[in-house]
């Protein structure tokens, strides 16, 4: 489950168009569903809509995991940071749950535990 939550953070980091959109489309299943306090979208269109926007607003920023997923089944969750690249204090913190459906994320259910003021 490493390796999916890696994929993940590398979806949300990836600022060209198609490539994002490759990416979108080799780690999420084709009606996967995608929930946080901000979206709630179903749909690999969906998906990298909300993905798009959230490096539109907050570009120049990065995600990354702060540490290892925890894993049991088919279910993950890791922690994320977003913030500028070589800053050590992320500007927001969240984490999410994934239910994964082969090598594929069916599902994710976001939280945000800072957001930018």
């Amino acid at each position: 489950m490493t390796d999916i939550a890696a994929r993940y953070i590398a979806v949300w980091n990836e600022t060209d168009a198609a490539k994002r959109r490759h990416l979108v489309d080799e780690l999420f299943t084709e009606d996967a569903t995608y929930t946080d306090p901000l979206a709630d979208v179903a749909g690999r269109d969906g998906i990298d809509a909300v993905i798009a926007g959230a490096q539109q607003q907050f570009a120049g920023l990065v995600f990354s995991a702060p540490a290892e997923a925890d894993a049991h089944h088919d279910i993950a969750r890791f922690h994320w940071h977003l913030g500028v690249p070589g800053e050590a204090e992320p500007l927001a913190i969240g984490f999410d749950v994934v239910r994964v459906h082969g090598d594929r994320i069916s599902s994710v259910l976001g939280f945000l535990d800072r957001v930018p003021g």
